[in-house]
């Protein structure tokens, strides 16, 4: 299939780029620029605000409507895995293509790419447009530097798909996220002498035991969706840290944490909740919204109708979808591989995932049912 020979082939140049989110996109940024107005987009470049980093915005046709297809361009580090092969040079093995990246989410990007060059020799039914971001990988934080140029840019699409992995089954729900920190402030001095000083590593170990609380509390009375696995909003403790010496107490301590939360609840409604010494103050590091989409919403219709697997699910991961819910845009996670196979060492993707996508696509760009 040339498709797939060419997807493959934009593939290789995709993982080739090390975008890991705390290097440099821009070199891929300008490629995908070349290659999209290439094939006859009209594309605008988003810089970032430290000017490292750039986001995209591309459309095919004039007017309103049609399809945003959306994807980050940052992937996640290696440091730390055991790899068997470059995980910057994509590799084929037994039916799979290994590369960093791969499945989260250059496979996408590639399919869409592949696709795109296409129009000129079989036109799409209706205006498509492509978003690609930055910075997903650490919390959404480039999408929101984003997200209000969209329409202005684009104009008001029918419908959003964020080609986040689901093994091309269509994803209408995801919990969303708020990430924090917490300082605990205490007094130095020695050990010796630790009662008459306020040890902040205490005051630390509260706020731990107040968020276990909490996620009890939510387990039992909080909202509810089985959907989910979990099926409640959950509360979690990543890093805790403070002290220098055993001798001395300590002065500082941080605990860092995260809210993951249903659509029916809010963040900052459980952060209240939970209680904390007056030695500690918190602070919001990052966040993302959930995704709550009506399946049956009609705008989706040729989505549904172009899937073969039509059945919706709810993912555990978070992606930017909530952010183009946000604007209105009816939204769907869907796209090829499966995130089991997302931020691990020899990262691949399945060539028949990429078949499916393309397929996909295809059908969706001229109208037709699978």
């Amino acid at each position: 299939m040339r498709s797939l020979a060419r997807t493959v082939s934009l593939l290789e140049r995709l993982v080739g780029f090390p975008t890991v989110s705390s290097a440099s996109n821009l070199e891929l940024i300008d490629w995908a620029r070349d290659v999209l107005e290439t094939a006859g987009f009209q594309v605008r470049v988003l810089p970032s605000g430290c000017g490292q980093k750039a986001g995209l915005l591309a459309k095919w046709g004039e007017d309103e409507g049609g399809v945003v297809l959306s994807a980050h361009t940052d992937v996640v580090p290696v440091e730390g895995q055991s790899w068997s092969r470059d995980p910057f040079s994509l590799a084929a093995h037994e039916g799979r293509y290994h590369g960093r990246g791969a499945t989260d989410m250059k496979g996408f990007i590639a399919c869409v790419l592949a696709m795109a060059e296409r129009f000129h020799t079989a036109p799409p039914v209706m205006p498509v447009s492509i978003v690609l971001s930055f910075d997903e990988e650490v919390g959404c934080l480039g999408i929101p530097q984003m997200i209000d140029h969209v329409i202005p840019v684009l104009g008001r699409p029918d419908f959003a798909i964020v080609g986040e992995p689901t093994l091309m089954r269509p994803a209408t729900g995801h919990k969303g996220k708020a990430s924090f920190r917490a300082t605990s402030r205490g007094t130095a001095g020695h050990s010796a002498l630790a009662p008459r000083f306020v040890n902040a590593l205490h005051g630390a170990a509260d706020v731990i035991v107040a968020l276990r609380q909490e996620q009890q509390r939510l387990f039992v009375e909080g909202a509810r969706n089985d959907a989910f696995d979990p099926p409640v909003s959950t509360v979690h403790a990543g890093v805790m840290q403070g002290g220098t010496a055993l001798n001395i107490v300590p002065d500082h301590a941080e605990v860092l944490f995260e809210i993951r939360h249903l659509a029916e609840e809010q963040p900052d409604d459980i952060l209240q909740r939970i209680d904390v010494p007056e030695t500690v103050t918190i602070a919001k590091t990052g966040s993302y919204p959930s995704l709550d989409t009506d399946p049956s919403d009609p705008a989706l219709g040729l989505v549904f109708a172009a899937l073969e697997d039509r059945s919706p699910l709810s993912v555990a991961f978070g992606t930017e979808a909530g952010y183009f819910a946000g604007l209105g845009i009816p939204t769907l996670v869907c796209g090829p591989g499966t995130m089991d196979d997302g931020h691990q060492p020899d990262e691949s993707i399945a060539a028949g995932e990429l078949v499916r996508c393309l397929a996909f696509l295809d059908r969706l760009f001229a109208g037709r049912a699978a």
